[in-house]
């Protein structure tokens, strides 16, 4: 496909740093199995109208964000996209640092409990950390430990990831970038377990995390993120405002700010947000951006025409995103069907290879049609 459409337009598809505005990463899970989740994840890069997609599956994709990610402005990358930069590493590497720090194999740790009591009372916390002591080598060791943590996670072994944090806690309790990661780890494996107890845990330990991150507005501004992630837009909206009192210049705080005023409905507020966001950052990409993002919710605001045709394109895109999920499941069911049906009777194998094609047919059109409607309206100009 990108050849064909430089043939036929007669240019490259192409996307210099610098017009870099975005980089958003997805993560899907493919496989669980006791402790350890398999993930897949999309990265996209976006940029003057141009986007590149890279999907992981091996070393290439490894060497593409070990190489790519860290030249792009930390303001331009999500919560995902920065933390594979920052952890996405080779798997042989994550054992060898396993095998220095001796955490127990993962056979060991599937018949532990995972139970761990974040914090405690605060005056047996101070006792503890008088009577024994900590360190310079034990806090070496915890900050190691959190960085194997953070790695483990991004691999999907969430058991071991839960041992390093655990020990690291157990020498830096009120360490309050500790806390935070070990809040996305309890919300991974929510996620992965389904466990809404688990969630009700991340979300404590992000609330303890900001409670104990002092004067740190970029601590402050991934904590706001972090409440987003969980659906919690007022305690999201204080840690942004926070970050935002400590340091003004923080893009992504004003960024977050126009997210939870975009769920609370406030167009006026998002548009407040992104202008204001525009003057606080050097970087002309950014500028860019978010000075695009205003004008739409302006136009959003002040046209009903346009606001109600928006509306009417989300509206059929997200029925298209239900329509291609459940072509994709028929298509497998049915797939599967046609198989066994082979070796039973040959009645249901055809039955099988034709439901199979038919929802086939199905996923590519909403596909297709979602890519379609993914763009934004053109406003109609007024005669």
């Amino acid at each position: 496909m990108p050849f064909l459409f430089q043939l036929i337009s007669g240019r490259r598809q192409q996307l210099s740093l610098a017009e870099v505005e975005r980089v958003d990463t997805n993560a899907v899970r493919t496989l669980r199995r006791g402790g350890r989740v398999r993930y897949r994840y999309r990265s996209q890069i976006t940029g003057r109208g141009t986007g590149f997609v890279f999907a992981s599956g091996g070393r290439r994709y490894r060497e593409m964000v070990q190489r790519l990610f860290p030249l792009i402005h930390d303001d331009k990358i999500d919560l995902r996209t920065r933390e594979l930069r920052d952890y996405l590493c080779d798997p042989k590497s994550i054992n060898r640092d396993l095998d220095w720090l001796k955490l127990a194999p993962s056979d060991v740790l599937d018949n532990a409990t995972a139970e761990f009591k974040l914090g405690g009372k605060r005056e047996h916390v101070e006792e503890r950390s008088d009577a024994h002591g900590i360190s310079p080598s034990d806090v070496e060791r915890a900050i190691l430990l959190r960085e194997v943590g953070n790695k483990l996670r991004i691999a999907g072994r969430l058991r071991e990831a839960g041992e390093a944090f655990r020990r690291a806690l157990n020498v830096l309790p009120r360490d309050g970038r500790l806390i935070y990661d070990f809040a996305r780890l309890l919300r991974s494996q929510a996620s992965a377990r389904g466990d809404a107890r688990l969630l009700s845990r991340a979300r404590a330990a992000l609330r303890l995390s900001a409670m104990r991150a002092d004067e740190d507005a970029a601590l402050l501004s991934l904590i706001g993120e972090g409440f987003l992630e969980c659906n919690e837009a007022s305690r999201a909206e204080r840690s942004f405002q926070r970050a935002i009192e400590l340091e003004p210049r923080t893009f992504r705080a004003r960024l977050g700010l126009a997210d939870v005023a975009l769920r609370n409905g406030k167009l006026a507020h998002v548009i407040h947000q992104y202008r204001d966001a525009a003057h606080e950052t050097s970087e002309k990409a950014l500028v860019r951006y978010a000075r695009r993002e205003a004008d739409y919710y302006v136009r959003l605001n002040d046209d009903d025409h346009y606001l109600s045709a928006e509306l009417s394109r989300i509206n059929w895109l997200q029925t298209l995103t239900r329509v291609r999920l459940l072509a994709a499941r028929v298509t497998n069911a049915s797939t599967l069907v046609a198989l066994i049906g082979t070796y039973a009777d040959q009645a249901i194998a055809g039955i099988g290879w034709a439901l199979a094609s038919s929802s086939l047919v199905a996923w590519l059109t909403s596909l297709l049609a979602g890519r379609l409607l993914s763009a934004r309206r053109k406003p109609r100009s007024i005669d």
